[in-house]
């Protein structure tokens, strides 16, 4: 560790107390790797570093005592399952030797290598990795301000807005119509709008079986749509109806106070409003340049190094990775990637090859889902699908899933 850090850590209580200089069992200073960001992506790099290098000195810093998975979110709006059933915390991280700081990371200073808290405080690294999560671009549809937000609600950060959509869904009339907005461009979990509409379908097919679904889709085509298609018109024929542009697909703005949609063919009324804005990365990734002018973040696909910021290292919702898509699975395994080329940075290692995978699944009913899987390698400097086939997956094999990943992630 250089001079210049020991005496800022010197200087700044709150840094000495949160980035502590460590000496390796050889007697040298121990590298400092910050993670920011405690969802699936920066908890799992956070224990894969402890697993990889035990050395290396880690610090996970969110401003959330505990996390609620958007996986099985779409289960807790229909009854299936509780909030509580998908909700972590950071225990499991702290038990591998992870140091947890509970603040909110507002400035990166990549000169003096620390982050600032909100709360004044600082800490220090050698390498840093964000994993930020995304945000939201309601600005992007006429209307929808933070009273529009909670009657109309995205339930895309699962938490109070997963309770909000709930009881909305849950008391709706009979023979009331659900709207769900699905917005352009990248977004978090391609499939779970069409898992969402065919989960309320279930539960209207039992308690309303009057009622009907709208998908109103900004986009011509969805994750296998095939598939949903055949067993929407299996298992609720008549009541889920999709949307494309075309047709007036695409959201222009809202009336939350009248529950009315405009799009490019009118004013739709309706009874329940799920508007799932745009998106991009946390605001953070803007501020400290490492996003394009597009608005996510480039990076290096073999170690997930920021290719605008060097030793700053992106993974989870806010990076492009090509071909993978944007979900817990390929957040965790772009973890071990990230984690692991960081060990052999600091050691003096080659980084070994990827290995990426994911699988996601999208319930049709609580006992049927499809399961879309997929590999990826590096080909030609880009993350690259090795192609994978997609079908209905045996039951229980969802729930076996999440609880591996959940493992994985947080370990516990």
């Amino acid at each position: 560790m250089k001079r210049r850090h020991l005496l800022r850590l010197a200087a700044l209580t709150s840094v000495a107390a949160l980035s502590p200089p460590l000496r390796t069992a050889h007697g040298h200073s121990a590298a400092r790797v910050v993670v920011v960001g405690a969802g699936f992506a920066g908890s799992a790099c956070a224990l894969f570093l402890r697993r990889f290098s035990p050395d290396i000195h880690v610090t996970l810093i969110d401003p959330d005592v505990r996390y609620v998975t958007c996986p099985m979110s779409n289960e807790v709006l229909t009854g299936v399952r509780t909030l509580n059933s998908i909700v972590v915390d950071h225990q499991g991280v702290r038990r591998a030797g992870v140091h947890f700081a509970q603040g909110r990371v507002i400035a990166i200073d990549r000169v003096a290598r620390q982050v600032t808290l909100e709360s004044g405080g600082s800490i220090g690294f050698d390498r840093l990795v964000l994993a930020l999560g995304i945000r939201f671009l309601t600005e992007k549809i006429a209307g929808y301000d933070e009273l529009a937000a909670q009657r109309m609600p995205h339930a895309w950060q699962a938490g109070e807005q997963t309770q909000r959509l709930a009881v909305q869904f849950q008391q709706m009339e009979q023979g009331g119509v659900v709207a769900i907005s699905v917005p352009p461009g990248l977004y978090r979990c391609p499939p779970a709008p069409y898992e969402r509409a065919s989960l309320m379908a279930y539960y209207l097919s039992q308690r309303n079986p009057r009622a009907k679904i709208l998908i109103f889709d900004s986009n011509n085509h969805f994750p296998k749509q095939d598939l949903f298609t055949a067993a929407w018109q299996e298992l609720y024929p008549g009541m889920i109806e999709w949307i494309a542009p075309g047709q007036g697909g695409g959201v222009l703005g809202v009336d939350s106070s009248a529950m009315t949609l405009r799009t490019s063919s009118g004013a739709h009324r309706v009874s329940v409003a799920n508007i799932i804005p745009q998106q991009a990365p946390g605001k953070l990734a803007a501020d400290a340049g490492l996003a394009t002018d597009h608005g996510w973040c480039p990076i290096e696909p073999l170690t997930f190094q920021s290719t605008l910021q060097r030793d700053v290292h992106v993974i989870g919702d806010a990076c492009i990775a090509d071909d993978m898509p944007k979900s817990a699975s390929s957040a965790v395994s772009q973890a071990q990637q990230c984690a692991s080329a960081i060990a052999a940075l600091v050691a003096g290692r080659n980084v070994p090859a990827p290995a990426l995978n994911s699988v996601c699944y999208s319930a049709l009913t609580p006992d049927r889902a499809i399961r879309m899987p997929g590999s990826y390698k590096l080909r030609d400097g880009r993350i690259a699908s090795q192609g994978a086939a997609a079908g209905e997956a045996p039951a229980g094999e969802a729930e076996r899933w999440y609880r591996r990943i959940r493992e994985r992630a947080f370990a516990g």
